[in-house]
């Protein structure tokens, strides 16, 4: 188990050691005090594709160092602190981890792991604490999987792929070759696709499976097969307009681009991305953000960051308009529609009632530039622009 040496117990240390009782408390200095916890779930596995894409030692918990930072700014006009324990911890620290903190009185949890780690923890919170889910996409989270006390601030596999098809069929790139890899993952998010491609009137022209044999991440000779490989793999496809890669397993996806067969654009986990982040976004106040990351953490900022930030601000945010510090409170108007959150991204976020995902426009993003942003413009919803993204209420499977 890690403790984050960076974590914001120590950006708070004033008196924090006094205000020690379950929840938000109140102390002889009227302060109300708000517990948190950053969860990572560190699953061993093989390395990535590139050196360039091994994830920073802080990851997610820089974002919530500038999170719970942010809350206090706003707090200490309130009388109101912010304390959160950052952690990574593997899988079978998650059960004994979560019930210690549950027994000290933090009431909000942020959870990096997969679908099964974020399921455990919520199970794990009941009724005493609500879960925030940090990087989890699957679409199952959101619909039969889901949880009353499980809020989704990772977008879902359906968002992602529903922003990026709206910009597709904008640009009257209709005709899709869907390459997808062979984990479950992988295969949940090509489903996103097609489901896509049907909402939006795409066509997917050629479907294929990339098989993982175990060699594209480990080894230079399995890197050379791989880049060997992909101009066979793709040749022989129906005409398309685009390649679209469902990869989240990050096995194929980067050699797609200059190794395709034809010469298309490649899109989805390569290439063009849907991302909820990007060290290249600037509008809307995000440059502001941007340099204080990069102050506090040394780095530029990923999605993961931005995520666990979002989660803790909905926290701070939920305690400024509550005050009191209350947990039935605080949970009820985040649940409610007077609830929404600034966050750098045009307009105002809020949660989906039926199935606890947070709205949000999502950036596409290549290397150096953002792209678009979706919903593009063109596709209307009766109630919010933002629910042309994702799951919609005539559409899901959750049963809270």
């Amino acid at each position: 188990m890690l403790r984050d040496p960076t974590s914001s117990g120590l950006l708070l240390a004033a008196t924090l050691a006094a205000l020690a009782a379950p929840g938000a408390t109140q102390a002889q200095t009227d302060t109300t005090l708000y517990r948190a916890a950053v969860l990572r779930i560190d699953t061993p596995g093989p390395m990535p594709i590139s050196r360039l894409s091994l994830p920073a030692a802080d990851a997610g918990f820089a974002g919530g160092n500038l999170g719970t930072a942010d809350n206090a700014t706003t707090g200490a006009f309130m009388k109101q602190s912010f304390e959160t324990e950052s952690l990574a911890i593997a899988p079978d620290a998650l059960a004994s981890e979560m019930e210690r903190l549950l027994g000290e009185g933090v009431q909000w949890f942020v959870v990096l792991g997969d679908s099964a780690s974020v399921q455990q923890a919520s199970d794990l919170a009941g009724e005493r604490a609500m879960v925030f889910n940090a990087t989890a996409t699957d679409d199952a989270l959101r619909g039969e999987n889901c949880r009353a006390n499980l809020l989704h601030i990772a977008p879902s596999d359906a968002m992602l792929s529903d922003a990026l098809a709206q910009y597709l069929v904008w640009k009257r790139w209709s005709d899709w070759f869907l390459i997808e890899g062979s984990h479950p993952q992988d295969r949940a998010l090509g489903a996103a696709y097609r489901r896509a491609a049907d909402k939006f009137g795409a066509r997917i022209t050629t479907d294929r499976v990339f098989e993982d044999t175990g060699g594209a991440r480990r080894t230079d000779s399995g890197h050379v097969q791989v880049q060997a490989q992909m101009p066979v793999f793709t040749q022989g496809a129906a005409n398309h307009h685009v390649v679209v890669a469902a990869d989240h397993s990050g096995v194929f996806a980067d050699w797609l681009p200059y190794h395709t067969w034809d010469a298309r654009p490649v899109t989805g986990s390569a290439g063009l991305k849907p991302v909820t982040w990007h060290p290249a976004h600037e509008a809307w106040g995000a440059t502001q953000w941007q340099s204080r990351f990069e102050k506090l953490a040394g780095r530029q900022a990923t999605p993961v960051d931005f995520q666990v930030w979002t989660a803790l601000r909905v926290v701070g945010e939920a305690a400024t308009r509550t005050k009191g510090g209350d947990f039935a409170a605080l949970r009820d108007h985040i649940l409610s529609p007077e609830f929404s959150l600034a966050a750098f991204k045009g307009q105002k976020l809020t949660f989906r009632d039926w199935d606890g995902q947070l709205r949000q426009p999502i950036l596409l993003a290549s290397d150096l530039v953002i792209t678009s942003v979706s919903p593009q413009e063109e596709f209307l919803h009766q109630t919010s622009h933002l629910d042309t993204l994702g799951i919609d209420r005539q559409e899901t499977t959750c049963k809270k």
